[in-house]
This record gives structure tokens, C-alpha cells and sequence, in this order.
């Protein structure tokens, strides 16, 4: 088995590097007598069914019983109130400057303690499809909120004989026990106004206070699995990962990464009009092996947003769940939802594995190309980037813009461009660790970079079928790659209508400003927290390097 659940009595002390102040608390409140153990989907079905505020509409769930529900299963649809994204602000992790373990073990304590007088449900899923990597994960949520255990759940691996048979089979991770996340949606303090997403990721565990939307607890518990991977010789992926296969028994893998709204789920799954036999292994959370560089899917099914998919969509066939979106009567009468994110933004739903057909759970072969797709008006469409350190570094700064999926703290503006390292928001160790990690693919494994704006480039938006179009050339090696400008480590694909005129003044200024911007981030990293992300100084001077190259062309 990959992870600990239970130990010898010798070892149960405090030299086990597996226990903590944060874990054992946590850990302690999954064998109180108010836990009631899920032990199946179907259960978790039931209640969620049942659980008030439940609208049990009239649409069924395709193929349920491929999914492990009964044949009469409905799509469930649940609505959280006000609150409809992930809160970034209310983030706390064990071990960051400032911190103070104390304070938080004292709350968290006082939260379990007054959550004995509800009935809690714990479950049990694997995060990591294939045996050579899986962890097992565990989730306590109260009484009232059993819409949350469902979609956990779907969301990961429940238990089933062949994922158990998988799981003993699996690769032993040495030293790192089960995840373990306690819930308590109802959960409010002063202090914590937001709510309070407490992580001791070294220890596998979280606390998730006064949080009821969904996504905080997908994410939480990927954030744990990311970690775990990060410490064992993986690079967590926060991305989408499809294989073309072509002639001649060739095969491209691509990795794209990029955050919710990025293009990443549409460039995934994108079909190319037949022109190729595509494999998806995942659009969201996977891990690329530092040692032969394939890749394991962690989530069978997907979190997708809704604003896309009118009722009538043929893909709306494949959802379970949906939450924070509308219900309506057709025509018949019958219960149906309400898309397009005309309650609230940021609708949600969980699609089922089938959704996808060509969907495996494992890549044996390494991977190909790695794509950072970004919001950053001063890109052409697509870079190829020829240095590993500044391929590197620009994953580790990485713009973009924020999306509905995010609940911002007062006075944060929600249009302006940031950067987000790898699109990964949900790290909780060291950004050195990512960043090694991807140079090592792009030197020792001469896995490809490119960047593509999937946003504007200046005023002009940049249709996803040109981003499509430079796909198709590049997997199939039709792609002009020529030096852009007097960057030496930098080729452009030109594309008409989107051709840098670097004798424009006004256009060189903005691309200027727009890489001080990322100097300016990591330097302030270097700072921050104590320096917990700073970077070697190797990142920071492969971008002066293009400052200066832009210097030299005014």
C-alpha cells in the first residue's frame, strides 16, 4: 500500500515523522462515536439525495450503473448561497512565515470539539489511478452537507474491489500517511471572516472551516496529493494532458497548463475535427515522473464550469452533479437546469469518466511538449522557448487573469493580470521545487516549450481555432519556428494578424513592462515569507537577459 493508515504500537510517537500537533488533531476526530462511515457511492447517493436543499431533478444520470449508482440515478443539483468560488485569502499553511502552529492547533481544536454534537460522515476515495501512484484520502463532513461527500466521491476514486486490489498493489511511499480532511461548512469566527482552509502539508492534512463550496475541497485535498507527489519524485501538474497518436505508431504527449478559464479543459479534449487519434489522460490534476517521465491521471472524472453548456448541449448527457446553477420546469413539467451562469457565475458540475471515451488513466510514454497558456496581452499567439532555465522561468511566471472561480478578499481588482506560478495556486511547498523539477524536464528530457496566448494579443482576441491551428502544426512538425526579433533564446511561429511590430515604440514598452512584471515578482518572492519561493538567481537573470535584448532594439 502507497501510504499509512495504521501502525505498529512502537511506532505511534513523537519521533514517527508521519504524526504532527495539526494531523493527530485532526486524525483524532475520525474515530469519534458521532462518525457514521460511508461505505459506498450508492449510500453517499442516497443522502445527498435527501439532504434539505437538494434539487433531485429529472434528468438521469447516463449509464449509472458504469458509474457504481443504481439504474434510476438522478442528476443532483445543490446551491451553496452567496459564496460560489475558492478564497485564496483564507489559506493558511503550517510551516510558512508567520504562521504560528499554535494559534491554529488552539482553533482547530475548538472546532472539532464543538462539531461532537453533530453526526459526521467519513469517506474514503484514492487520489492517483494507477499503482504507480496512489495515496489514500479520507473526508469528515457533517450532517446537512452529504452534497459534499457525493461529489467527493465522484470527483476522486471511491473504494471499490478493483481500485483496493490496485492500492495493495501499489508503489509503497515511505514515511507519509493517508490524507485526512475535516470539514465543517457551518464552522465561523471572528477572525476568519472568509472562512479559515487550514493545510499542515507536510502531514497530509487540512482543515476546511466555514468553506461550503465544493471546489475548496476537490482543491484542498489535491493540494495534499500535489504535495505528497512533490516529495517523492513527481512534478504536480495543475493542467491538462492529451497523446496524439499518430502514423507509423508515433505518438506527441502534451502538457498544458494554464488556470480556469485558460483554454486548458477546451484544448484537452479538443477533437481537431477527426484529423487525429486522441488520448486524454486528464484536463485538470495529474503528476509527471521526474524518473521516466510518463504520467498518472489523480481524479477520474471532471469539475467543469457550466457558463458553456446550454440545457440542450449533448454534453450535458454526461453530468452526475451540478451546483450553483438554476432549476427550471420544461415543458413537460419535468425538473431541469438552469446554465450559462444566469443564477451566478462560476456554475459547476461533475462530468462523468465517460464524457470522455478516449480517456486512460496512465501515460507510459514521457512526455513531449509542455505549453503555458497565458493571458498576457504582449504575446504573439505562440513562443517556443529554447532555454531550459528560462523555460523554467517563465512557467514560474506565468500570466494570466482572474476567473469566477475565485472569491476575492475587499479591494482586490478583479481585471488585472497576474501571476501564478506553473497555474498552480494550490502549491504548498517551496516554488524551487516545481521549478527544479520542470527545468530537469526541459534539460534532461528534452521535453519542448512553448507559450500560447489564449487571451488578447494587444486589442485582438486570439480565436481558439488559431491556438488549435498551431497545435496541429507543431504535433505534426509543420510549424515555422523562426528567431523572434534579437531574443536569443526566444522563436516565434508568425501568425497574420498577430505579427510583432518591434519597431512599434508604444507595443516594445508594454512587452517591456510586461517582463519587468515578472522580475518585479520574483524578486518580491525572494522576499516574501522569509524567502520560502525564492528562486535561484540563475531565473531572475534569464529575463534581464531579455530586458537587455529589448533595450538593444530601441
Amino acid at each position: 500500500m502507497a501510504t499509512s493508515s495504521k501502525f505498529n504500537r512502537k511506532d505511534i510517537n513523537s519521533k514517527n515523522p508521519i504524526f504532527s500537533q495539526i494531523r493527530t488533531t485532526i486524525e483524532t476526530a475520525f474515530l469519534g462515536n458521532n462518525i457514521i462511515d460511508l461505505n459506498s457511492l450508492k449510500e453517499a447517493y442516497k443522502l445527498a439525495k435527501n439532504s434539505p436543499g437538494t434539487v433531485v431533478t429529472d434528468m438521469p444520470v447516463h449509464n449509472p450503473e458504469d458509474l457504481g449508482l443504481d439504474p434510476d440515478a438522478k442528476i443532483l443539483l445543490f446551491n451553496d448561497g452567496a459564496v460560489n468560488g475558492r478564497c485564496a485569502a483564507a489559506r493558511r499553511i503550517i510551516g510558512e512565515h508567520n504562521v504560528s502552529q499554535d494559534e491554529y492547533a488552539t482553533k482547530l481544536r475548538d472546532a472539532i470539539y464543538k462539531s461532537r454534537y453533530k453526526k459526521l460522515y467519513h469517506a474514503q476515495a484514492y487520489i492517483g489511478l494507477d499503482k504507480d501512484f496512489m495515496v489514500r484520502a479520507h473526508l469528515l463532513v457533517p450532517e446537512g452537507h452529504e452534497n459534499i461527500a457525493y461529489n467527493w466521491l465522484l470527483n476522486f476514486q471511491y473504494v471499490t474491489e478493483e481500485y483496493v486490489d490496485m492500492y495493495e498493489a501499489s508503489k509503497i511511499i515511505e514515511n507519509e500517511g493517508d490524507i485526512y480532511v475535516f470539514s465543517d461548512p457551518d464552522w465561523q469566527h471572528d477572525e476568519h471572516p472568509m472562512g479559515l482552509t487550514l493545510f499542515d502539508p507536510t502531514h497530509n492534512c487540512a482543515a476546511l472551516l466555514g468553506m461550503k463550496y465544493f471546489g475548496e475541497h476537490k482543491k484542498g485535498t489535491l493540494t495534499l496529493a500535489w504535495g505528497c507527489a512533490n516529495r517523492n519524485g513527481f512534478a504536480a501538474c495543475h493542467a491538462g494532458q492529451k497523446r496524439y497518436n499518430l502514423k507509423a505508431g508515433k505518438k506527441f504527449v502534451a502538457g498544458v497548463f494554464g488556470l480556469s478559464g485558460s483554454g486548458k479543459s477546451t484544448i484537452t479534449h479538443a477533437k481537431h475535427d477527426g484529423k487525429y487519434d486522441v488520448t486524454v489522460l486528464h484536463d485538470d490534476a495529474f503528476v509527471i515522473s521526474t524518473e521516466n517521465g510518463s504520467s498518472v491521471a489523480l481524479e477520474p472524472s471532471y469539475f467543469d464550469k457550466t457558463q458553456d453548456y446550454p440545457l440542450t448541449s449533448d454534453d450535458n448527457k454526461y453530468l452526475i452533479t451540478v451546483q450553483n446553477c438554476g432549476a427550471a420546469r420544461d415543458e413537460d413539467g419535468k425538473i431541469v437546469i438552469v446554465t450559462e451562469d444566469i443564477r451566478n457565475g462560476n456554475g459547476r458540475a461533475i462530468k462523468s469518466k465517460l464524457w470522455a471515451p478516449n480517456r486512460v488513466d496512465k501515460f507510459e510514454e514521457p512526455v513531449n511538449a509542455i505549453f503555458w497558456l497565458m493571458k498576457d496581452p504582449t504575446l504573439p499567439p505562440v513562443l517556443k522557448i529554447k532555454s531550459s532555465v528560462l523555460a523554467a522561468t517563465m512557467g514560474a511566471t506565468l500570466a494570466t487573469k482572474r476567473t469566477t472561480a475565485e472569491r476575492l478578499a475587499p479591494g482586490v481588482d478583479p481585471n488585472a493580470i497576474v501571476v501564478e506560478p506553473y497555474a498552480n495556486p494550490f502549491r504548498t511547498y517551496p516554488l524551487e521545487n516545481d521549478y527544479e523539477k520542470f527545468k530537469m524536464l526541459f534539460e534532461s528530457r528534452n521535453v519542448e516549450c512553448y507559450i500560447l496566448n489564449t487571451g488578447f494579443f494587444m486589442n485582438r482576441k486570439i480565436p481558439k481555432e488559431v491556438t488549435l491551428g498551431i497545435l496541429e502544426e507543431i504535433v505534426e512538425e509543420k510549424a515555422s519556428f523562426k528567431n523572434w526579433a534579437e531574443f536569443s533564446n526566444i522563436d516565434i511561429l508568425e501568425i497574420d494578424g498577430f505579427i510583432p511590430n518591434m519597431k512599434d515604440s508604444d507595443y516594445v514598452s508594454q512587452l517591456s513592462k510586461r517582463i519587468h512584471d515578472r522580475i518585479k515578482f520574483l524578486n518580491a518572492k525572494s522576499v516574501e515569507g522569509g524567502g520560502f519561493d525564492r528562486l535561484p538567481e540563475e531565473a531572475v537573470d534569464s529575463l534581464i537577459d531579455i530586458m537587455n535584448e529589448l533595450n538593444s532594439m530601441r
